[in-house]
C-alpha cells in the first residue's frame, strides 16, 4: 500500500494515506485510504473512487462505499456473491489468487505478492509510470537483492492481466506533475523523535501504548546514529521502558532536574496516569516533555482511531489549580520544529510542556515541508544560576547577566552527570539573556524568589557549587527559599507567582496562524488577518479538512477568516481574533466541545458566540462533514 503512495508522490502529485487498522489481533480487516488530489487538498474525503476489496469480512461495506460512477477491484478467483450487482459503478475482477497460486510455490509468497499484483493492476489503471515503481522496490530491498525480482515479477502479473482483460487508463488517471516541490512523505511520530534529537534531548523512558510508541522506536534508531560518541563507541543517550506510565514521567522529570534534557511519549490512559508527576512538575517547577499521540477514548476506547479529546486533561492535567503549556502541531514539520521547541520551552519556563499530536498525524505519512534546522541555533536553557554566579550572590553588591549559557561544575561526579551537558552548554547561549540584580538574592539564594517579575525564578543543576545554591524540591508548600511552611500567605505568594509564570507563556508559546479564501499561504504566525464577521477556528490535523471546506464555502459567496491556534495559553492574537468577529465556528474532533470550553475558561468567550463543528467517530474529519455543519447552522440562522 505503501508502494502505491510512494509512487503517486514521486510523480509529483499531492497525495495523502491513512492507514486504519483494528488494534487487537484477531486478523479483522484493515483499510488503506489514498487519496489523490491534483489542488493539494489533504484532508480525509467521503466515498471512494477506486475500491480494491480483498477482506471478505468488509466486501459489502466497501462495496457501498465506491461512488456511483466509482471501479471496484476485486479478487475474481471466485465469483462475487449474490447481491454485488449495481449498475452504476465499474466492476474490475483480478484473479489475484489464482495468478499468485500459478506462479508461486511457497504459501506465504503465494499470500504477500496478492498485494503487489493489485499494486501492478493500478498502475495500468492509472497509468503510473512503472519505472517509478521498480525503482521504488529497489530502495525497498537494498541489500536484498534476490527479493527485487519476485517482487518486480508480481507487478507484472498485475500489469500484464490489466493489458490483456480491460480498456485502460480508467478516466481516472495519475499524470507526472511537478505540484510537490521539495516537500517530503513523513509520519508526525519519526518528526518528533527527530525534532528530540535536535533539541538536545538525551534520554527517554516510557512505557509501550498505541499510537505513541513508533516515537521513541524512532528515537531509538535516530540515537544509534546520532548520539554515539565517535571516538569510544559509546551511547550518549539512555532509553528506559519503565514499568508504567507513571513510572517514566518521573524519570523523565529525575533526568530534566539533573540537567539532562528528557521526554517521555503516550496516548491519553499514559496522561491519566501521569496526572500525580505532572502536578508536581508545576508545583517544584521542573521541566519535562511529554509528547500526547491522542487516540479515541475515554478508558481503552478505541486506541487505533483518532481524535482530539485529550485536550482538558493534558491543560489541566493534576489536581488542585494546575495548567500546562500545550504545543499542537498540524504537520510533521511543526512535529519536528515544535518538539525541538519544546525543550527551550520547558527549561525556559521551568514547568512541564506537552506537544499534542494524534494518531492521525502520528502514524500516517503526510506530505510535508522538508525539515530545516539552522545551525547557529543554541538551545535555551532558561534561568540558572552559575558557580561563580552562586559566588557573587554572597557579596550582594554585583550585578551580572545571569547565564542561559554553560554551567561550570565542580568535580568529577558532576562531569558525570549527564552525559549530554557538555552538548548542551556548548549551545547554550540564548537570546532572551536578561540583566538580573544579584544583589536582590540579599546574600542567600532562593529557588522561588521572583527577581525579573516575570514569574520564572532561577534554578541552579545539582553539583554546580559545592556549597551554595542547594534546596529541596518538593510537592507541598514552602516559601520563597524552597523551606517548608503551611502558611497561607506564603502559599498565595507562590501561587500567584505561578500565575503570573503562565501570563509570560501566553506570548512564548507558538502564536496562531491566519487566513482568509483566496490567501496562498498562512500568515505569519501572530499577524491577524480579518474582514468578515464570522470566523473559523480549528487545529491540528482538523486543518486538513477545515481549509477545503472553508473554500467549498468561499465558492458559494460564503466567506469566513480562518485562525489556526498553535499553543495554548491563549495569546494577544488569539484574543483579538475572537473579539473581532461576531460568530465563531470551532472545528474540533471530539464530543465535548473541549477547545470551545478552553476558550471559555480562559477567556470568559460568551458560549453563544461559539458554534461547535464536532467529529468524534473515531475516522480523520471530512471537508464534506466541515461544510454541511457550517452551511446548516449559516442557513437556519
Amino acid at each position: 500500500n505503501a508502494l502505491f503512495t510512494k509512487a503517486v508522490f514521486r510523480m509529483g502529485v499531492p497525495v495523502t494515506p491513512k492507514n486504519i487498522f483494528p488494534s487487537n489481533i484477531q486478523g479483522l480487516p484493515t483499510w488503506y485510504e489514498v487519496r489523490v488530489s491534483e489542488k493539494g487538498y489533504l484532508g480525509r474525503r467521503e466515498g471512494v473512487d477506486l475500491m480494491v476489496a480483498v477482506n471478505p469480512q468488509s466486501m459489502k461495506k466497501d462495496y457501498a462505499d465506491v461512488k456511483p460512477g466509482g471501479f471496484f477491484v476485486y479478487d475474481s478467483t471466485k465469483p462475487l456473491p449474490p447481491g454485488y450487482d449495481r449498475t452504476d459503478i465499474t466492476h474490475l475482477g483480478i484473479p489475484m489468487t489464482a495468478l499468485c497460486n500459478a506462479e508461486y510455490t511457497d504459501a506465504r509468497q503465494r499470500q504477500l505478492f496478492k498485494n503487489i499484483v493489485y499494486i501492478g493492476a493500478l498502475a495500468t489503471l492509472f497509468d503510473i509510470d512503472f519505472s517509478v515503481l521498480e525503482g521504488l522496490i529497489g530502495e525497498q530491498f537494498k541489500g536484498k537483492e534476490k527479493l527485487i525480482e519476485p517482487n518486480i515479477k508480481a507487478l507484472n502479473l498485475g500489469v500484464d492481466f490489466v493489458k490483456e482483460n480491460f480498456e485502460f487508463p480508467l478516466p481516472l488517471r495519475v499524470e507526472r506533475r511537478d505540484l510537490l516541490g521539495s516537500k517530503i512523505l513523513f509520519s508526525g511520530n519519526s518528526a518528533c523523535a527527530l525534532g528530540a534529537i535536535y533539541g538536545g534531548a538525551t534520554v527517554a523512558a516510557w512505557y509501550p501504548i498505541t499510537p505513541s510508541t513508533s516515537v521513541v522506536d524512532a528515537f531509538a534508531k535516530y540515537c544509534g546514529k546520532y548520539r554515539v560518541d565517535a571516538e569510544s563507541g559509546k551511547n550518549n543517550y539512555a532509553i528506559v521502558q519503565a514499568e508504567d506510565e507513571l513510572a517514566a514521567i518521573g524519570m523523565v522529570m529525575g533526568a530534566c532536574w539533573n540537567g539532562a534534557r528528557s521526554f517521555t511519549a503516550t496516548s491519553g490512559p499514559g496522561v491519566s496516569l501521569m496526572n500525580e508527576f505532572l502536578g508536581l512538575g508545576y508545583f517544584a517547577e521542573v521541566p519535562s516533555v511529554l509528547i500526547d499521540v491522542q487516540r479515541a477514548g475515554p478508558s481503552t476506547g478505541m486506541p487505533t482511531r483518532t481524535q482530539q479529546s485529550d485536550l482538558l486533561l493534558a491543560a489541566y492535567a493534576s489536581h488542585g489549580d494546575t495548567k500546562h503549556p500545550l504545543l499542537i502541531p498540524s504537520t510533521p514539520k511543526e512535529c519536528f520544529e515544535m518538539t525541538a521547541d519544546a525543550f527551550d520551552l520547558t527549561e525556559r519556563l521551568q514547568t512541564p510542556v506537552i506537544v499534542m499530536t494524534d494518531l492521525d498525524l502520528g502514524m500516517n505519512d503526510h506530505v510535508t515541508e522538508p525539515l530545516g534546522w539552522d545551525d547557529s541555533r543554541r538551545y535555551d536553557r532558561g534561568k540558572y544560576l552559575t558557580s561563580e554566579e552562586l559566588d557573587r550572590i554572597g557579596t550582594g553588591t554585583l550585578m551580572s547577566a545571569v547565564s542561559k549559557s554553560s554551567a561550570k561544575t565542580n568535580g568529577k561526579a558532576m562531569e558525570e552527570m549527564s552525559v549530554v551537558m557538555s552538548e548542551l552548554d556548548g549551545q547554550a547561549n540564548s537570546d532572551h539573556s536578561t540583566t538580573a540584580p544579584l544583589e536582590q538574592f540579599k546574600g542567600k539564594y532562593g529557588r522561588y524568589l521572583d527577581v525579573d517579575d516575570d514569574g520564572i525564578p532561577y534554578r541552579t543543576i545539582p553539583g554546580t557549587h559545592a556549597t551554595h545554591g542547594a534546596f529541596v524540591t518538593r510537592g507541598s508548600s514552602r516559601d520563597e527559599y524552597a523551606v517548608y511552611t503551611e502558611d497561607g500567605e506564603a502559599y498565595r505568594r507562590n501561587v500567584d507567582r505561578l500565575a503570573k509564570k503562565w501570563d509570560t507563556a501566553k506570548e512564548l508559546v507558538p502564536q496562531p496562524v491566519f487566513f482568509s479564501p483566496g490567501m496562498s499561504n498562512e500568515s505569519v504566525p501572530g499577524e491577524i488577518v480579518t474582514g468578515q464577521s464570522d470566523g473559523v477556528i480549528f487545529f491540528g490535523t482538523s486543518t486538513y479538512a477545515a481549509v477545503e471546506a472553508i473554500e467549498m464555502l468561499a465558492a458559494e459567496g460564503i466567506t469566513l477568516d480562518g485562525m489556526r491556534p498553535r499553543g495554548f495559553p491563549f495569546g494577544k492574537a488569539f484574543v483579538d481574533f475572537v473579539e473581532s468577529h461576531d460568530r465563531l465556528f470551532v472545528i474540533e474532533q471530539n464530543r465535548d466541545a473541549q477547545f470551545r470550553s478552553l476558550m471559555m475558561i480562559e477567556l470568559g468567550v460568551n458560549p453563544g458566540k461559539i458554534v461547535s463543528v464536532l467529529n468524534y467517530d473515531g475516522m480523520p474529519i471530512t471537508a464534506d462533514n466541515i461544510y454541511r455543519q457550517i452551511k446548516g447552522n449559516l442557513e437556519t440562522k
